[in-house]
């Protein structure tokens, strides 16, 4: 058996009094708005992606007229034809409106990564759709039991059909309900991270933390790529490892580079005495082998000899491999000040599982074993199917240094969230490739500070760091100031994340959750950020006669104030936003109340000083509060401040 902290709770099997039955189907109704259909073999057991199936008690009647079986809920009208045994249309009550059951229209959700791409890319399908009717497929999704993902039926199709008209706050809150909420993530990843591919030593390390606290830059992430270990191996240990037996034999590894880092724990203690949090880069497809320091332990605990130092295998379907893989070469570094893993999964999709792509079950067993010691869990990883918002933070890979890149990132954020994927982490500022330029790296950095994670992040070429003061001094300054305001709305973004965590409302929403307006699918490059603000980040460069840039922006009905500017715009139209290098529009609407941090350093816990932003009209904001880096909120230890502000008579 898996330890059991690596054993998942799920609740997959529906009450019979909601199943419908007949030859060769199965319709389970867990809400007025959602059917399972299965076709062929049925199961009670969860799957990689649905964990819940009896979490709603919806009414529901049942009729029959030829071929044809309807089934009536409160709020629509199911028609399923029992010979093609599929749902052909659905009848909304409300309004008395029929659609066809497809994914035609769908609104997209996401994909596994952007490496390897420039600008627009083609996304999966989401939740959301026009016509309000949307296809969930879970046929291909493996079996969970006993906490490992194993092979379904041959011949089971297994379809989920959403039909929530334009709800999508509703379809998506009971999307989780069926597979599962979104964690709280830590406190201290709300703030700005600094990441680079780049093999610094500690001393470097430690004088460039040291710079950013001289420039009074908040960071309060620390990321160690993959340099952190031993990478040419063949020249450290006098190896011959070919490309054949292994393409790129100094990505995976497990023991820290003396060289570079002569005293690791005295140097994870430095960021710890410094208020940052730390994670360490991971490719762990070539297994254990002999030259580690942990090879010996490992080996004695898999069953073989370490005289023979043969090679321990990774193999991430493997009950024994799974458990030691954390006890022996996770959890020490862990206990000695690693906060979280970033998988950096590259290698490969297939396992000893057949269907079993290895990037799930890292991410499922490293978020479950980073909750050990009543942490709170975190990792930092490529997305991996639907359910993977059960597992964040998510990498979306080395991002090209283009504008098309950064055009395309701000759509492909918010959209996330038509399939659940709240989260997204990306190399903000790009990873490689392109050339280097002032106005592109602001422009990027100015969405990171209004993104989900904003982590800082470039390759070693010396042109491509994202150190502020190695660019213009315009831009260095205007760099600062959107780091330090980053590090300054934790306060607002944290109380957003407990919404998310609580009630399924994502930090970044499409402008079309809250609005049918045409506009609200028309204008997919703007978001709202949190209940209180809209942000449509500025992706093209400046028009030089002016130094300005153009950004459309549609504004719906209400009073919208910039909170850079502090213009006021009436909204209920779209309107050509001219901006310079120092801001991009970030609107606050009537009634907004925005908490801000008012301390100084790079402190991420609750703030001493708290500066509230208050805009006229009628409003209310929850701040949210706990200690930001253990489970204890679970048992009541948090606070919730509540504000409000009235505007009556012009007062």
């Amino acid at each position: 058996m898996l330890d059991k902290h690596l054993i998942a709770e799920v609740k997959p099997k529906t009450a019979k009094e909601y199943i419908i039955s007949g030859d060769g189907y199965r319709i389970s109704v867990l809400t007025p708005q959602l059917l399972r259909v299965e076709t062929g073999e049925f199961t009670d057991e969860a799957t990689q992606s649905v964990w819940f199936r009896d979490f709603d008690k919806p009414k529901f009647a049942q009729s029959q007229k030829g071929a044809y079986l309807y089934i009536e809920t409160t709020a629509a009208r199911f028609c399923f034809n029992k010979n093609s045994r599929k749902i052909t249309e659905i009848t909304f009550i409300k309004d008395n409106r029929t659609v066809k059951c497809s994914n035609k229209h769908n609104l997209k959700g996401t994909r596994r990564t952007l490496d390897f791409t420039i600008g627009r890319v083609r996304l999966g399908m989401g939740l959301m759709s026009k016509t309000g009717i949307s296809v969930l497929d879970d046929s291909s999704s493996l079996l969970l039991m006993k906490g490992q993902a194993v092979p379904r039926f041959d011949k089971a199709t297994d379809l989920y059909i959403f039909a929530y008209n334009r709800d999508y706050r509703k379809c998506l809150a009971d999307f989780f309900k069926l597979t599962g909420e979104v964690p709280l993530i830590p406190r201290y990843a709300l703030g700005n991270w600094w990441s680079r591919y780049r093999a610094y030593t500690q001393q470097e390390y430690t004088a460039l933390m040291e710079r950013f606290k001289a420039e009074d830059i908040p960071v309060t992430v620390a990321t160690i790529d993959m340099d952190w270990h031993w990478v040419d191996v063949n020249k450290k240990f006098k190896l011959n490892i070919n490309k054949i037996e292994s393409p790129r034999p100094g990505w995976t590894g497990y023991s820290w580079n003396t060289e570079l880092f002569p005293d690791y724990k005295g140097f994870l203690k430095y960021l710890r005495d410094n208020n940052m949090r730390t994670t360490l880069n991971l490719h762990p497809s070539d297994g254990v082998r002999w030259f580690e320091d942990m090879y010996e332990e490992m080996a004695e605990a898999m069953g073989i000899d370490p005289a023979s130092k043969a090679p321990i295998k990774f193999d991430i379907t493997d009950r024994t491999f799974i458990s030691e893989y954390f006890k022996v070469l996770h959890n020490p570094y862990e206990d000695e000040g690693v906060d979280f893993w970033w998988m950096d999964w590259q290698q490969g999709k297939k396992t000893a599982v057949k269907g079993l792509d290895p990037l799930w079950p890292l991410n499922h067993y490293h978020f479950l074993n980073s909750q050990r010691n009543n942490k709170r869990p975190l990792i930092l990883s490529r997305y991996a199917g639907v359910g993977s918002h059960r597992y964040p933070l998510g990498f979306s890979g080395d991002t090209h240094m283009y504008w098309c890149s950064l055009k395309f990132q701000p759509y492909f954020t918010a959209n996330a969230a038509n399939i659940g994927y709240t989260w997204w982490s990306h190399d903000i500022g790009g990873h490689m490739l392109g050339k280097k330029s002032n106005e592109m790296y602001l422009r990027w950095l100015q969405f990171g500070i209004f993104s989900p994670i904003n982590r800082l992040h470039s390759t070693s070429h010396d042109l491509q760091g994202k150190e502020p003061w190695n660019y213009s001094d315009v831009t260095e300054r205007y760099t600062k100031e959107a780091l330090t305001l980053r590090h300054r709305l934790i306060p607002y973004i944290y109380s957003m994340n407990y919404k998310t965590h609580k009630e399924g409302i994502p930090l970044c929403e499409p402008m079309y959750y809250r609005s049918t307006f045409p506009e609200a699918y028309e204008y997919n490059n703007q978001y709202y950020f949190g209940s209180e603000l809209i942000v449509a980040p500025v992706v093209t460069r400046l028009i030089k006669p002016l130094q300005m840039a153009k950004t459309a922006v549609w504004l719906p009905e209400g009073r919208w104030t910039d909170i850079f500017t502090g213009r006021i715009y009436n909204g209920g139209k779209v309107i050509n936003m001219f901006r310079g290098v120092s801001s991009i529009p970030a609107l606050a609407k009537e009634g907004a109340i925005i908490p801000l941090s008012g301390d100084s350093g790079n402190k991420w816990q609750n703030p001493d000083k708290l500066t509230v932003h208050v805009y006229r009209g009628e409003g209310g904001f929850e701040l949210y509060e706990d200690d930001g880096e253990t489970m204890d909120y679970k048992d009541g230890r948090c606070a919730f401040t509540n504000m409000r502000v009235n505007e009556k008579d012009g007062n």
